[in-house]
């Protein structure tokens, strides 16, 4: 597989994270990569979030979200998906980086969903097109896993991929 760094931008345009993945799949306006979390253990709105997890990253250039589909590092079990509402990212050959935009949605392998840091991104100093961008694309992730939910029972969760 071919390496490749992930570079997570605040608005601002200042890095806030850097790890390395690997290419798994790639066209005209995606990529999909491998990555594992690379931090100390930590529960994340009642996922264990563990060193090593497994990471199935989807970045798109055209769209203002990216979606992390999450595995369990030891049994291969999807814990969930954490899609970040971002600027559409910037993709070469050997880095995607993407500025973040604080709003986040969480979506359990069940289908619940939570939307967090709400407070932060209406906090942000955007133009009011860059706000309804994403809460256009908000709405969109969270329309596309209802009806994928509605397509597939529970117990096939991981046929819901980050293109959802």
């Amino acid at each position: 597989m071919t390496p490749i760094l992930v570079i997570k931008l605040d608005l601002d345009g200042q890095e806030t994270w850097r790890y390395q993945g690997y290419v798994l799949e790639r066209d005209k306006h995606k990529i999909i990569l491998e990555a594992y979390f690379d931090r100390q253990d930590i529960w994340f709105n009642g996922i264990l979030l563990a060193n090593g997890d497994r990471f199935i990253e989807t970045y798109y250039d055209d769209r203002w979200y990216n979606v992390f589909e999450i595995y369990n590092h030891q049994t291969g079990q999807l814990k969930g998906w954490y899609c970040n509402i971002s600027r559409p990212a910037k993709i070469s050959d050997h880095v995607v980086s993407y500025q973040d935009l604080a709003l986040d949605l969480l979506v359990f392998p069940d289908g619940r969903q939570i939307l967090l840091d709400e407070k932060e991104f209406n906090a942000l100093s955007l133009i009011p097109e860059e706000s309804a961008q994403a809460i256009k694309a908000l709405k969109d992730l969270q329309l596309r896993f209802r009806k994928k939910f509605e397509q597939y029972s529970s117990d096939k969760p991981g046929e819901v991929r980050g293109d959802a």
